[in-house]
């Protein structure tokens, strides 16, 4: 597993105590949501990137991806 995708386990686990030890159960919505948000912020960062280097038509794209997985997903 990548380090990327082990911290976003590592936020969607819900952590449970009985006082002498601490136990952690996978919420798997979140961490799917966790997923796709992530997803979502690495077109917000090539829209960035390509606006950087007046690529302003070509970050559409990044634009449309974004709101492309929002719809799918229904995560805003």
């Amino acid at each position: 597993m990548n380090e990327r995708i082990a911290k976003l386990y590592d936020q969607a686990l819900v952590l449970q105590s009985n006082g002498d030890y601490v136990a952690g159960e996978l919420d798997p919505v979140k961490f799917a949501e966790l997923i796709v948000r992530d997803c979502m912020r690495m077109c917000e960062a090539a829209e960035v990137e390509l606006l950087s280097h007046m690529l302003r038509e070509e970050s559409f794209g990044a634009i449309d991806a974004k709101q492309h997985i929002s719809d799918w997903f229904e995560i805003k």
